[in-house]
């Protein structure tokens, strides 16, 4: 396994040379109920916005105009209206909404409802709820295809994902992976999805076309507890070379080879990193550090952290606003 890469040939293979363009992140925290607005120009905390209870996952619609809410502790999902960055509106979700995918078709949002081991889908625009479909234990992770054909939920105690037809709202097939299922990525064209398995301490890769496992990795962070590489967030990059992947407690993200699966490096970033997003000319990526309740902003040209960035307590998703 090749732990280090020289910067210069990560840069070359991954077509970045252009300074980071500046925009919008926004952070949930978890602990305080607010979201955290950080100015990507100056990696500065520029606005602190007041939401529900318990905000977990976070997502922009696909025209960028709006910013959705899990708020779980208060049974729904809110709408914050990025223009003004101000609440407009809540939408249904069934109890203890946690992550969420949202159509491209932008309309449809599928929910995972965790406590009740359902999966909810609300058209944004009528909010009326379309279907509510059975899955496994503890749902979390939700993944919509870039296609539109599949929803994916997974369950963590069930350990499966559960593919949704989008067309029926019916399951077609449960794939068993790692132990406790937390996030799943697709690749941009649909063909790939990269799932995560926390207490599994592995990543599973899906080929979508015939719904079959076609690799399982694992991680071994250098002088981290096995037991502490606990995979959750993943990102992709638009031209499907590389990966990166959120190693939870062991305060790590991995850097994979998507093609040939093998990691090339681990960078430390903050304490329980959780969830990460590219900036829009993937240049920098953003981790949240659960326990340190920081950002890290990762120098994608020179492979290393530049920034942590304070926000509240407990910081578990992050958004970039591209257009922002």
């Amino acid at each position: 396994m090749k732990l280090l890469l020289r910067k210069t040939a990560f840069a070359a293979l991954i077509g970045l040379s252009a300074p980071a363009m500046a925009s919008v992140a926004y952070v949930s925290n978890e602990k305080d109920n607010t979201l955290s607005v950080i100015d990507t120009e100056t990696m500065e905390v520029i606005e602190t916005i007041n939401v529900g209870a318990r905000p977990r996952g976070i997502l922009l619609s696909k025209d960028f105009t709006k910013l959705y809410i899990c708020a779980s502790d208060d049974d729904t999902v809110q709408v914050l209206d990025l223009a003004t960055r101000k609440i407009i509106d809540t939408l249904p979700s069934g109890e203890d909404p946690e992550q969420f995918a949202l159509h491209p078709n932008n309309k449809h949002l599928y929910i995972a409802n965790e406590d009740d081991a359902i999966v909810t889908v609300v058209d944004v625009t009528t909010k009326v709820v379309l279907a509510q479909i059975e899955v496994g234990i503890e749902p979390e992770g939700m993944a919509v295809s870039p296609d539109g054909k599949w929803a994916v939920n997974t369950s963590e105690t069930t350990s499966m994902l559960h593919w949704i037809n989008t067309k029926t709202f019916k399951i077609e097939k449960n794939i068993v992976v790692g132990q406790r299922p937390r996030h799943v990525e697709f690749s941009k064209d649909s063909k790939v999805a990269w799932a995560s398995a926390e207490i599994g301490g592995t990543v599973h890769i899906i080929d979508v076309e015939k719904l079959e496992q076609i690799h399982e990795m694992s991680f071994k962070v250098p002088g981290v507890n096995q037991d502490r590489v606990q995979p959750v967030g993943i990102e992709l990059t638009s031209n499907g070379k590389y990966a990166f992947v959120a190693l939870g407690p062991s305060n790590h993200v991995a850097v994979v080879d998507a093609k040939t699966y093998e990691v090339l490096d681990y960078l430390l970033v903050g304490s329980r990193v959780w969830q990460l997003d590219l900036n829009k000319d993937e240049t920098q990526l953003y981790t949240t550090n659960g326990v340190s309740g920081d950002v890290s902003v990762i120098d994608l040209e020179d492979m290393k952290v530049i920034k942590s960035i304070k926000v509240g307590r407990y910081p578990w998703g992050v958004v970039i606003d591209p257009n922002s």
